[in-house]
């Protein structure tokens, strides 16, 4: 019972997802070939609501569940590690119709698509656990 917030939390994620049509290809679609900003819009609220989320946690209002402070560790910074990262991401999402966060969303709507698509997200993921030491980080 002491995390079943984080399971409201998750529940509600889902539903806005859900209705703000987020786990739709069809937008994805139309995000990549710049005919509406719907997508965008969703992506930009969530870029500034990181933001904020992020400086809570830096100056130490919000605390983990054991009431420890949150120190987010630094990056190292890195031009071609990005550029290929999100290359790789992006086709991914391209070619998918789905991002990482949303598959679990469309499992409740569309189990076996989505399913193909989780088994590829863990696979691409155990694939960068493999070679991530030889790349350019």
């Amino acid at each position: 019972m002491k995390n079943i917030k984080f399971l409201i939390l998750g529940i509600f994620f889902a539903i806005v997802l859900s209705k703000t049509q987020a786990i739709s290809w069809y937008r994805f679609y139309e995000m990549f070939r710049f005919q509406s900003f719907h997508m965008y819009g969703i992506i930009g609220g969530a870029v500034v609501l990181s933001a904020i989320i992020m400086q809570l946690f830096k100056s130490g209002k919000v605390k983990d569940m054991n009431g420890n402070k949150i120190v987010p560790k630094p990056k190292k910074k890195g031009f071609i590690s990005t550029i290929l990262g999100g290359t790789l991401f992006g086709l991914g999402w391209g070619i998918s119709g789905a991002c990482a966060a949303p598959i679990f969303v469309i499992l409740g709507f569309k189990f076996l698509p989505a399913l193909i698509l989780l088994v590829g997200a863990l696979l691409g993921a155990f694939l960068y656990g493999i070679v991530s030491k030889k790349l350019p980080n």
